[in-house]
């Protein structure tokens, strides 16, 4: 999947690549500018770049669509008419696959892979939340661990700041935030479908207790 920043912050794009024979690749272009044209007819529909391979040896097509909002791309993306142009396009590419974007953290919010049904993502502030609820615990233990067993403590801060970086999103990657998703996917819902205010501060509240009874442990350890 790729991941690409939003032209601004309320708008929503999404990414499609495609492998596309090159026997077929006029086929897919007469059969992508449909697409377009079919997209264009949608509400909150800004434009569409197609870029194709850039060079001879491959074979991989990229066409980024960009809305004015996740809701208008939602809207597109469940439409029966993209979902009979995306059946009727299979003919023309061997795989395809695409995902939508906002913030760049998805990568640990996505609960579907390989998988066209696209998840816009939570709002930025809880996923921003959920991670320091990650990242927090995971960063003092590693810390207080390596302190005590004296790993790295005659390295320069340079060295031991990147050595660090690399297994502390290692674990958040396949272990911590996967945990911590799945605990609260319930609360991380897409933006487009809101929860409740009653949730947000219950959830917000018993992160926020969390933190703190966690903060006071650490302080007690060291």
């Amino acid at each position: 999947m790729l991941s690409l920043p939003s032209d601004t912050p309320h708008h929503a794009s999404l990414i499609f690549e495609s492998i596309v024979p090159k026997e077929q690749a006029t086929a897919f272009q007469s059969w992508h500018s449909r697409l377009r044209q079919t997209a264009r007819q949608f509400r909150g529909y800004i434009r569409t770049d197609l870029c194709p391979p850039v060079n001879a040896h491959q074979l991989k097509w990229y066409s980024i669509m960009h809305f004015e909002s996740p809701e208008h791309l939602q809207d597109w993306l469940e439409s029966d008419t993209r979902e009979a142009l995306l059946l009727e396009g299979q003919q023309f590419f061997e795989t395809y696959q695409f995902k939508s974007f906002e913030t760049g953290l998805e990568g640990w919010f996505s609960r579907q892979k390989n998988s066209d049904q696209v998840g816009l993502g939570a709002p930025a502030w809880k996923q921003n939340l959920a991670v320091i609820l990650g990242l927090y615990p995971t960063v003092m233990v590693q810390t207080l661990l390596f302190a005590k067993l004296g790993i790295m403590q005659d390295w320069s801060l340079a060295s031991a700041m990147l050595i660090n970086n690399v297994i502390s999103s290692s674990i958040l990657t396949w272990t911590v935030m996967p945990f911590v998703t799945k605990t609260i996917q319930f609360w991380l819902q897409p933006a487009h479908q809101p929860t409740s205010s009653r949730s947000d501060l219950m959830v917000t509240g018993a992160i926020t207790l969390s933190l703190i009874v966690m903060m006071m442990v650490f302080n007690q350890i060291q």
